[in-house]
């Protein structure tokens, strides 16, 4: 967007018209909104999915087009020479706009192949200091751009957007280099500043800039609580939280370092009666965290967060099992599964870790039906308030959920080391039959939808049971579902009269009276030929009824007799041998008539 503004000295510049000579050229008054631009470039280019180097690779090659657009190049095709952008290009009878989109652009580009890296740093801690190169280029290119900002040919929009972008590329390197002090500076400013162009901004226009300082927020709470030196307790809960969004990658540290002292005294575990030494250190660090999981699930509310704080104590979970599976494999004597009667301590241990993944994941395919359960209605109860707008959830996809439950549960039945364990295995089994409960019952819902009335009624007999005997056993102390059961057993009552009374119904209605059959289905008769029988067809209602058909069927006919002359073998025809010559004569006559007819033989000759 380009402005243009008459010179401040406007008395010379009217003495200098009226005395003849050319009039100074308006200056020309540039507005780039620079985070409009590069948030939609990202959106557009690869960054909605996270795809870093394709963002990369557009960034390259826009500023190619723009230098040959601009007929700016860098050197020919053999050479190079380095050519930055300076205040000539935007200032004077020939400024061009696009000319500060190239040190922009070569920010982004650089900022975008960092972040690529950082995601396979995770592999390859070498590239790490590449990530911190890049990020240094980047934060060069900003002070380019903003040392052509702050001149005359920007307004003071743009001087703020850049400012606050400086400041944001400046935290994240200081970010990277851990440098929490100058990094929460940095953030702080750009903060400030987004939120006091988000106010000066039409109300259109101030989401995206609240939403750019939502993003850099969860950095600034990770600095201070690193400049504090995490002193208070509630801070391992945030930090925890911060996790679940994927700032953190170096979790396992921070927790050694402020928790050096509960490290130390966790030294043996208590699980189900028994002690057991906990060696490998990474194991030591997951236990710790997993403890925490169950503060910061309480204190979130939204399901998909719940879920992401489960997944990712599930992927830390399994990489405690290997270190204890790894310390197993190094120290043969630790090979065997029991000594004497009872399980060795690694293999007890390996044993509680396994447990944990378990049941976390069951508490993830919970928090799943939960989800599902916001979309779906129940066929004997009409639509709440309560319930989302989203995609409608069919019985069968809850019984399926549950399905994958049961899967899970049939796991921990089978862990290695508990199958002498009877109170372990009496509760795993109810817990089982608790869910087998809730899968019958969505069944029956699936059944009653496909109007089959009479397995619906044996699935909710089967549901109950189910129920019953599960209220009856031994529960888990860690999944409390004996309220939902019994309201389960509740609802089933009224659903298995319910669909007995339809099944009666649809008896009723199937039987003949007086030779006509009432019972209400599809028939491809038409209407015409079906007068005098009642049947409650739907399919008459529609803009296509089937009432006659106007190109009537093909019928078979009589077809042409065929008359054989049989006579003909019982009748006795005179004989012809008298009518035929001798096979001499025949021969003879013949000749003599082809000697003839050629002029062969014959007395006439000699």
């Amino acid at each position: 967007m380009v402005v243009e503004e008459p010179n401040p000295n406007n008395a010379e510049s009217v003495e200098k018209s009226d005395s003849g000579t050319a009039a100074p050229e308006p200056v020309k008054i540039f507005t780039v909104e620079i985070l409009h631009m590069i948030k939609d470039a990202q959106q557009q280019h690869g960054l909605r999915h996270g795809d870093y180097q394709r963002y990369r690779g557009y960034c390259t090659r826009r500023i190619r087009r723009l230098r040959k657009a601009l007929k700016y190049p860098q050197g020919d095709k053999r050479h190079f020479k380095r050519r930055d952008v300076t205040l000539s290009q935007l200032t004077g009878k020939k400024a061009d706009e696009r000319f500060i989109h190239i040190p922009l652009i070569s920010a982004e580009r650089a900022w975008a192949y960092a972040m690529q890296l950082k995601q396979e740093a995770n592999t390859e801690p070498r590239k790490r200091f590449h990530l911190i190169n890049k990020l240094r280029r980047a934060c060069f290119y900003a002070l380019q751009l903003q040392e052509l900002c702050n001149t005359e040919a920007f307004d003071a929009r743009t001087k703020l957007e850049c400012e606050a972008y400086v400041a944001w590329m400046h935290g994240t390197l200081h970010f990277e280099l851990q440098l929490w002090k100058t990094a929460g500076e940095h953030l702080k400013r750009a903060q400030v500043v987004y939120e006091n162009l988000a106010k000066a901004l039409p109300d259109d226009d101030q989401e995206l800039y609240r939403a750019k300082v939502n993003e850099f927020t969860p950095n600034l709470r990770y600095c201070a609580y690193n400049i504090s030196g995490g002193a208070s307790g509630g801070n391992i809960d945030e930090i925890l939280e911060l996790r679940a969004q994927g700032v953190l990658e170096n979790l396992d540290v921070l927790v050694s370092q402020t928790k050096s002292e509960s490290s130390e005294g966790l030294q043996t575990i208590d699980w189900r009666g028994r002690k057991v030494t906990v060696r490998p250190e990474k194991v030591r660090l997951f236990l710790l965290s997993a403890q925490e999981l169950d503060k910061s699930l309480a204190k979130t509310t939204k399901l998909d967060a719940k879920i992401e704080l489960i997944e990712r104590i599930l992927m830390d979970c399994k990489d405690a099992i290997q270190a204890v599976r790894d310390e197993i494999k190094q120290d043969p004597k630790l090979r065997s599964l029991t000594t004497g009667q009872t399980v060795s301590g690694v293999q007890y241990l390996l044993a509680y870790l396994s447990y944990i993944r378990h049941s976390r994941t069951l508490q993830r395919n919970l928090c799943l039906v939960d989800q599902a359960k916001l979309n779906f209605v129940d066929p004997n109860q009409q639509r709440t308030q309560t319930q989302s707008e989203g995609k409608r959830v069919r019985p069968q996809d809850l019984a399926r959920l549950y399905e994958i439950i049961l899967q899970n549960v049939t796991e921990m039945q089978l862990i290695s080391g508990m199958e002498e364990d009877a109170q372990y295995q009496s509760e795993v089994a109810n817990l089982a039959l608790t869910f087998k409960a809730f899968r019958c019952y969505y069944i029956a819902l699936t059944l009653i939808d496909m109007k089959k009335w009479k397995e619906a009624v044996a699935l909710y007999e089967r549901a109950s049971n189910y129920a019953n005997d599960a209220l009856k056993g031994r529960s888990c102390a860690e999944f409390q579902l004996q309220s939902e059961l019994k309201k389960m057993v509740s609802s089933i009552d009224g659903s298995k009269f319910s669909a007995h009374a339809y099944s009666v119904l649809e008896d009723d209605n199937s039987e003949d009276v007086g030779g006509v059959s009432t019972k209400s289905q599809k028939t491809t008769k038409p209407l015409y030929e079906r007068l005098s029988q009642y049947k409650e067809d739907q399919s008459l209602h529609t803009r296509a009824p089937n009432v006659f058909k106007l190109t009537p069927d093909m019928e078979p006919i009589p077809c042409k007799p065929l008359f054989f002359d049989l006579a003909m073998n019982y009748l006795e025809l005179p004989s012809l041998e008298d009518k035929l010559e001798s096979p001499g004569k025949k021969g003879a006559s013949i000749t003599g008539f082809v000697k003839g007819f050629l002029g062969w033989g014959g007395g006439g000759n000699k």
